[in-house]
Order: structure tokens, then sequence, then C-alpha cells
């Protein structure tokens, strides 16, 4: 067990690193995650790490779990019955556009077969949700309708990623099946039953709330993984069929952000940097330039002119797609896949999950020192969100807590 709590420590303190370094340099929670998780994995490796060892592997998975179920309940539904055609006319396009573009990319400008080039277009045409939230939840966004709706266009791009990858790649079984029926099950059944759980047994030191949907989610995402598929989706799902009931509760949301974001955000995004091999990307750098190059060109292509159809200013269409550009969970989640399926090799698996990073930290980075929608922020929060929380401290330690 020594080695245990060595390695916990280990991993907790480059956590309060990277709180720190996003602090000082005033990004996202999450972004400084996946840079001290990425020179961590060049100094002490990936392996001395522990980042395969079982239990960081389950806590990133929870993590993930979690926080795309988080993102999934800030969805308002009237704002998402309200936009439906923009959230949706964003999300298709954010996936087909740099699903055709870096398919294309990889086959005429890389060479590579024509099975693993479609593996790339899926890998790179992903949105993050849960960089896409974490940033939301960091600038106060998520309360907005504008937050929300780029929280549901997320949705729509990934649905497309989750259906490319099953229609090209995973063969439909029996299996497939059982989890489409129990799934859409669930998500009938737990609008009914979830209010009169809460009502009935919630509001207890026993955090009963808690229990209940980490038990939803947990056993839905088994059978998910039973059959083949991913947990992540039928989990922002969930969240999206329990807005009305979760979503509406502050307290059980804040106490689900101090879980997911003090506990298990960390060792997602630690871990997802700890996996780029800096040796591969000095190898290879243009191919690395390629296949990120063309995803944020195909997304900004695709993307900005859908927002400014829909009337967005030119500050928050770019903010929009600049989001809409970055990926992380399904495109490492496609690139896995593909690796494990002897789609593509070790080196084409290494140059897409160094892709798919650096899409989550690039996009994300830029958006933020050049096109944040200031007029967007909620009324409480002001003009500048660093000035805002000096001047109410107390609501500085709670986004501190909470936020990603």
């Amino acid at each position: 067990m020594t080695e245990t709590w060595a390695l916990a420590a280990l991993w907790v303190g480059l956590a309060l690193a990277a709180a720190l370094l996003s602090i000082y340099l005033r990004i996202a929670n999450a972004l400084g995650e996946i840079i001290v998780g990425i020179f961590a994995g060049a100094v002490i490796g990936s392996t001395a790490l522990g980042s395969d060892t079982s239990w960081i592997k389950f806590l990133s998975g929870a993590a993930a779990i979690v926080l795309t179920f988080l993102a999934g309940a800030e969805l308002d539904p009237v704002v998402f019955r309200a936009k439906w055609k923009e959230a949706t006319a964003v999300g298709l396009v954010s996936f087909a556009a740099p699903f055709l573009a870096c398919a294309a990319a990889a086959y005429y400008l890389l060479h590579w077969d024509v099975q693993a080039s479609w593996l790339a277009g899926i890998a790179m045409s992903t949105t993050s949700v849960a960089v896409v939230y974490a940033v939301m939840l960091e600038f106060g966004f998520n309360r907005t309708d504008y937050g929300k709706t780029v929280l549901a266009a997320c949705f729509i791009t990934d649905l497309g990623t989750v259906l490319a990858l099953g229609l090209l790649f995973a063969p439909f079984t029996y299996k497939t099946a059982i989890f489409a029926v129990s799934a859409v099950t669930v998500c009938l059944l737990l609008p009914r039953l979830t209010p009169r759980f809460f009502a009935r047994f919630g509001g207890r030191p026993s955090e009963f709330e808690t229990k209940y949907l980490l038990l939803a989610l947990f056993g839905v995402g088994a059978l998910a993984a039973w059959a083949d598929s991913e947990p992540v989706l039928p989990a922002y799902v969930i969240g999206m069929v329990l807005a009305g009931t979760v979503g509406r509760d502050p307290a059980l949301i804040r106490r689900l952000r101090t879980l997911t974001f003090g506990l298990l955000t960390p060792f997602y995004f630690l871990r997802a940097g700890s996996y780029v091999a800096l040796p591969a990307l000095f190898a290879a750098p243009v191919a690395f330039l390629i296949l990120l190059i063309s995803k944020i060109a195909a997304k900004c292509v695709g993307v900005y002119p859908v927002t400014k159809i829909y009337g967005s200013p030119n500050k928050e269409a770019m903010y929009t797609t600049l989001l809409m550009s970055t990926g992380l969970t399904f495109g490492s989640i496609s690139a896995l896949f593909g690796l494990t399926h002897d789609i593509i090799d070790q080196a084409q698996y290494t140059l897409l999950i160094l892709a798919v990073i650096a899409s989550a930290v690039v996009p994300t980075l830029i958006a933020n020192a050049y096109f944040l929608p200031h007029h967007l922020l909620p009324e409480s929060e002001g003009v500048s969100v660093p000035a805002a929380q000096e001047q109410r401290p107390v609501a500085q330690s709670s986004n501190t807590k909470t936020g990603a």
C-alpha cells in the first residue's frame, strides 16, 4: 500500500501544481492539468507515473462519465427546444467537416490506407464535451443560453462520431441491440423515478442522490462496455433526460462538482497529457501539424458560417468555432479503438493522440485569449472574470473548488 499512497500523493501534487499554473496563467484548470500531465509524462514517463494502473484508470474513466453527465444535466430543456435548430446545425457541420477533411488529409497527404484514413477522420471530428464544459463552468457560461446551446451542439457532434465509428468499424451484434434497448428503457424510466426517489429519500447526510446517480451511470456504463460501446455517451444522455431534476437542484450540482473536479477530473486530464510522446512529435512534426491544422481549419470553415447564419457577432462566432474545435474524450477513444482493432499502427496512434490532445489545448487557449465574449458573461460575473472573483472572495472560493 505504500506505493499506492505515494502514487496518489504524486498525482494530487500534480493536480495542485496544475491548479496553481491555471491561476497564474489565467487559463482553464483542465488545460493546466493537461499541460502538467504532458511535462510529467516527458520527465517521469507514463509508466513511472502509473497511468495504466487499474485504480487510476478507474478514476479517470469515472471522471469522464460523471463530467459528461454534469454537462448533460446543465442543458436546459427549454433552451434546447428553442435553439435546437442552431445546436443541430452547428453540431452536424462540426462533425462532418473535419471528418471528411481529416480523412482526406490522412489518405492523400500522409498516404495512410483507406481504413486508417477513415479512422483518423472519426478521431479528429470530435468536440470534447469535457473540455468545453470545464471552460463553460470556469467563466460561468454554463448558466447562459449561449453556453447551453454550445453544449447541446457538442452532443450532436459526438453523437455523429459514435455513430460513424459504429457504422464503419464496430459490428452490430445482439449485444448492441440489448444495450440500445436497455439504455432507452433506462432513459425513459429515470425522469419518472428520480424525482420520487429524491423526494422520499433525498436531503440526508447519506448523500442518497449521489449514490443513486452513480449507480445509474456505472450500471449503464458497464452495459455499454459489454456491448463494445463507450460509457460516456449514455452518461451524457442520462444527464440530458435528468436536466429537469438534477440540473435544477443547485445544492446537488455543487456537491457533484466538488466530487468531480476535486477528486476525479485531475486524474482524467493529467492522464490524457501523460500519454503525449514528445519524441514522436519531434520525429514526425509535419504529419502532426497536418492532422491538427486540417481539423481546426475544417471546423472554422464549417462552423463559423453556420454561427453567422444564426446571427452570432464575429467574436462570439469565432469563440464558438474554436470551442467546437477542441477534442479529447471521444477522439482518444476512437484512436484507441483503431489501435486495439489493428486499424492503425502504433505510430499512427501516437500521431492521432498527439493531435487530439493538442486540439484540446490550442483552440481553447486562442479562444480565451483573443475571442472571449465578455458581453455573454453572466451579469453577476461582470466583464472581467478575475476582477469579479477578487471582489467576491466567497464566490472565488466556491469556483476554485468546483471549476475546471
